[in-house]
């Protein structure tokens, strides 16, 4: 079953096209990687898969229904219930613990905090921060708090995980260690999309998406397929 897809997407800022027609159909269940150089428009792309920016041309399906971008309201419901984001930069609240900091994404769509509270201990302890529950983010790693990030983005259970450079500001061990819960992850059922100018990290997928010049310059399967 077609997960999302995107059909002549186009994107321009200004008089500048930075994106120039993509046609892109991401599958239930896969793990894809998005390839390019810097200014390629990969991460463009990105965003308007998360719904967090429209197209100027083009349209966008999700789950089989066609994104209306003129409704606000429901675009960020529907990016709250069905989509998780991790970037590179966590953009976790320091005043919050870590629990506090992925409990709130199902706190702001209504869900109780008894059992935001019981999902989010599940996930961090899932993650290996068992026991860090309630520590700040200024008193654990880096890596730590990439892997807080990821259980933030899987708190209400979306059916897309979306990753921007997720790896770029960790070590190779932590790099290590966030490829393999997203590859966790992915065989529990979650449709991941990753942006990487990491080769070897686009391997780990199950196709790697080539962008250049705002167009997909290739799209092929891994051995991982």
């Amino acid at each position: 079953m077609n997960l999302l897809e995107l059909r002549g997407v186009r994107k321009s800022i200004g008089q500048e096209e930075i994106l120039k027609g993509i046609d892109l159909l991401v599958k239930r269940g896969e793990f894809v990687a998005v390839v390019g150089a810097s200014g390629s428009g990969k991460s463009s792309m990105l965003y308007i898969m998360g719904l967090l920016d429209k197209p100027t041309y083009g349209e966008v399906f999700f789950e089989g229904d066609r994104v209306d971008f003129s409704k606000e309201k429901k675009l960020s419901e529907l990016r709250n219930r069905r989509i998780g984001f991790v970037f590179q930069f966590h953009y976790l609240l320091p005043e919050f613990t870590l629990l506090e900091n992925v409990m709130l994404p199902a706190v702001k769509l209504g869900v109780r905090r008894e059992q935001a509270k019981e999902r989010a201990y599940e996930l961090l302890k899932s993650l290996g921060l068992a026991g860090k529950e309630h520590r700040r983010i200024y008193q654990i790693s880096g890596g730590e708090m990439q892997r807080v990030a990821i259980a933030r983005a899987l708190i209400n259970n979306p059916s897309l995980l979306l990753a921007d450079e997720p790896t770029g500001n960790l070590d190779s061990r932590n790099t290590y260690v966030v490829m393999e819960i997203f590859k966790e992850i992915n065989r529990g059922g979650t449709t991941i999309l990753m942006v990487t100018h990491e080769p070897h990290l686009a391997l780990q997928a199950h196709r790697v998406v080539e962008v250049r010049d705002g167009l997909i310059l290739s799209d092929h399967p891994t051995q991982r397929a």
